[in-house]
């Protein structure tokens, strides 16, 4: 038996779950339970493969299983960008290799069209999703440089996309901080823990959803049993879609480490306070800079800021951390917006990432009836969608050019053993945070 050693354990503050439509949690699961089919993860990765499992086998009863409640966790912490085109943060032009440009490419288009149809035909208004694009923006000239090479590598992939010079940035942004932008128009905005919950309350019948059923140990011989607090689960066929907490489960452990970022949500600005920056009234913008700010303008009337970053070895949240980088934000807001000075922030909150030191991932089999879609990267709305929903679909025998893909996937490259990870992850993330300079 393996004992789990670190539970998913988030901050209480999380903006976009309190601001999103409050919804009754399914019930944690009491006693034992079992099914042919097995998935642990309540994101975009494990709502997409328990959703696509209960339609390929429709006789087959699928439990879903989620440690906290849906759209609390990390789902639910992103910035809301359903990211269309190439955004590999570690080549100078985001774009990188041409023909894994292609592919990831055609991944992520295929995880937003999932999420779109999804959104479409289960009317899930509560993700207020809008086709509005996204604006990468610098104020730094290494980020103008970068903007320049994005849209190079982006011509070259047949994607369009635009510059938009500074002067004419005021008009949409309602802030003169920023120097230069590239707009891409195939990125879809939403209100991300919005948008898993409607996902959560829309699978199909023959999926049941335990929240607040954590798993502490698991047996993967002579046959999978899950224990939880008061009882067990026994399983056919498991499915890791728990992204960094696959670690825990022994899988990725020396490959896929938690990276946690953290935003805060300013209180809706009033009729007075929007007319005195102008602007547009909804918008994303990512940084120039990886180790930059993510900033938007939500349906209703928010400031989002969202930068920094940690290592929390474990995947959990480090107690004093959003006290402590709520203060960065702080700064990031008032150099846009100085007139807003006086708007406070409601929430501040992390949330992790399950990065890899390639950019690959985990996909398909692990171990004999245990299968998984880990390892997101930074990009778990659309990737994790589309992965989990593959993963799903190859398991019932089919394959298309997405699967194949994922299946050639290089295994992500192994990490040192601490201290020397520790030490080299917060070198880096440190460095990072310090040379985005203004782009912070």
């Amino acid at each position: 038996m393996l004992k789990i050693d670190a539970l998913p354990s988030d901050d209480p503050t999380p903006g976009w779950f309190h601001t999103s439509q409050k919804r009754q949690p399914k019930p944690a699961l009491v006693g034992d339970a079992s099914a042919p089919w097995v998935v642990i993860g309540a994101g975009f990765a494990g709502l997409a493969a328990a959703r696509q499992l209960a339609l390929n086998f429709p006789q087959d009863q699928v439990i879903l299983v989620e440690a906290q409640q849906v759209g609390f966790g990390t789902s639910g912490r992103n910035a809301g960008f359903l990211i269309d085109v190439p955004h590999d943060i570690s080549a100078p032009d985001y774009i990188g290799d041409k023909t894994i440009a292609r592919n990831i490419l055609n991944l992520n288009q295929t995880g937003q069209r999932i999420l779109k149809d999804l959104v479409e035909e289960h009317n899930i208004t509560e993700a207020h999703m809008r086709h509005s694009g996204k604006y990468q923006a610098a104020v730094e000239d290494s980020g103008i440089a970068v903007l320049e090479a994005y849209r190079g590598g982006l011509e070259a992939l047949g994607q369009k996309c635009k510059i938009i010079e500074g002067n004419d940035l005021p008009d949409i942004f309602g802030t003169k901080f920023y120097r230069k932008a590239l707009y891409t128009p195939g990125t879809i905005l939403v209100q991300p823990s919005g948008l898993v919950k409607g996902l959560a309350d829309t699978l199909p019948q023959n999926v049941t959803l335990y929240e607040e059923t954590a798993i502490t140990a698991i047996e993967y011989e002579p046959e999978i049993v899950l224990h939880h607090a008061t009882g067990r689960i026994k399983a056919k066929k498991l499915v890791l879609g728990n992204n960094a907490f696959g670690t825990h489960f022994g899988f990725g452990e020396r490959t896929i480490f938690p990276v946690f970022t953290y935003g805060s949500l300013t209180r809706p600005l009033t009729k007075a306070e929007q007319d005195s920056i102008g602007g547009q009234d909804f918008w994303g913008i990512i940084p120039a800079d990886p180790f930059g700010t993510t900033c938007r303008r939500t349906h209703d009337n928010r400031i989002l800021i969202r930068n920094s970053f940690s290592f929390n070895e474990n995947g959990r949240y480090k107690p004093g951390y959003t006290q402590k980088y709520r203060e960065s934000h702080r700064l990031s807001f008032e150099r846009r917006f100085p007139t807003l000075k006086d708007v406070n922030f409601e929430h501040t909150w992390g949330g992790g990432l399950g990065m890899t030191r390639n950019g690959s991932s985990l996909f398909g089999e692990l171990r004999k009836n245990v299968y998984g879609a880990l390892g997101c990267n930074g990009l778990g709305t659309v990737r994790c969608t589309a992965m989990g929903t593959m993963l799903a679909d190859w398991l019932a025998g089919k394959r298309n050019d997405t699967i194949n893909y994922l299946l050639s996937l290089p295994k992500p490259e192994w990490n040192p053993p601490d201290p020397l990870l520790t030490m080299g992850v917060n070198f880096t993330l440190r460095r990072g945070m310090h040379n985005a300079g203004l782009e912070a």
